[in-house]
């Protein structure tokens, strides 16, 4: 059945971007490069933005249609809100940027602020009708957990606001956090069958193959751009599913190159605050390999094989 969702969501998404992208940009809904960004990356100008959409509607329509298949419909609901939540976050941000032209777009407190609604909406549904999601913190490869009682709230808005903008600052090369994205839904989707997750397994199996079918279109030279439409549902879903596994931090191992693109961000900003020096050429650290002389796609080769060689680590773990 998992293979049947796949291809069709790869079906669906692999029609629905080619119809998309003349209809973008007809409509003008071009990115705006920053100047501020590596020079070569000023040709992308003017690519259609806001592509999400095209593979994130056929999943959550697929996700609907799963619902009448499943066991538990309330584990595949909150698949289902966290993805058009945190989509529609970053759909209005799109928005404001591209259409209304307003390159500040969300502000970080209206952002924040809706994401924090999202996560509470999520909490209140795994609380109350889904028993066997554990309000801890399991430490991979090992037996311990710590317990967070009512505090298990704040971990669930700290992860999936975390990961959502982890996701969005990868997002910088064409194909490279959709191939990340691919990678470590691979891995969960590993994992999710191990631990007869099979509504978890079942989301997996639709946004793969969703995410395979506007990788044609979104690889070196991209046609496409996913935009924040696309990234903070991909972010806040990675985020959700750790969870949903019990099994969180393990995402800190699949989700590495997510984690590292963030931390060098982070490292950028102190250093420069604190020293007024950078640590690295430009931020985040995809670019720097950039400014050093690799190509775009050699980055996005090296970072899509080490996103591999932890996807494989954290199904290791995750099944000790």
């Amino acid at each position: 059945m998992n293979l049947i969702f796949l291809l069709l969501a790869f079906t669906m998404t692999a029609i629905l971007v080619p119809v998309t992208i003349p209809l973008l940009k007809r409509l003008k809904f071009g990115q705006s490069i920053r100047e501020e960004g590596p020079e070569s990356h000023q040709a992308k100008t003017g690519t259609p933005t806001m592509g999400g959409l095209t593979f994130l509607l056929p999943a959550i329509f697929l996700a609907l249609i799963a619902l009448f298949f499943v066991d538990d419909i309330y584990k595949m609901l909150v698949l289902i809100i966290v993805t058009l939540g945190f989509g529609l976050i970053g759909f209005i941000d799109d928005y404001i940027i591209v259409v209304k032209k307003d390159n500040t777009g969300l502000t970080t407190k209206q952002k924040f602020t809706a994401q924090i609604l999202v996560s509470i909406i999520v909490y209140i549904i795994m609380i109350n009708w889904i028993p066997d999601i554990t309000n801890s913190i399991h430490i991979p490869g090992t037996d311990w957990a710590i317990p967070l009682g009512y505090a298990f709230i704040l971990w669930i808005i700290f992860w999936l606001v975390g990961f959502s903008n982890a996701v969005n600052l990868t997002d910088g090369l064409d194909g490279l956090a959709t191939g990340l994205s691919i990678i470590a839904f691979g891995a969960f989707l590993t994992l999710a069958s191990m631990y007869h997750e099979y509504e978890l397994a079942t989301f997996l199996a639709i946004i793969i193959g969703a995410l395979i079918g506007f990788l044609i279109y979104n690889k070196y030279p991209a046609k496409l751009f996913m935009g924040d439409t696309g990234s903070l549902a991909l972010g806040g879903l990675i985020g959700i599913v750790s969870i949903m596994i019990n099994n969180s931090l393990l995402l800190l191992i699949i989700g590495l190159v997510f984690v590292i693109e963030t931390a060098s961000v982070i490292l950028q900003v102190a250093s420069f605050k604190i020293t007024g020096r950078r640590i690295f050429r430009m931020s985040p650290i995809h670019h720097h390999f950039e400014l050093v002389g690799w190509s775009e796609w050699k980055i996005v080769g090296v970072f899509w094989a080490a996103g591999a060689i932890a996807g494989i680590i954290g199904i290791l773990l995750g099944g000790m």
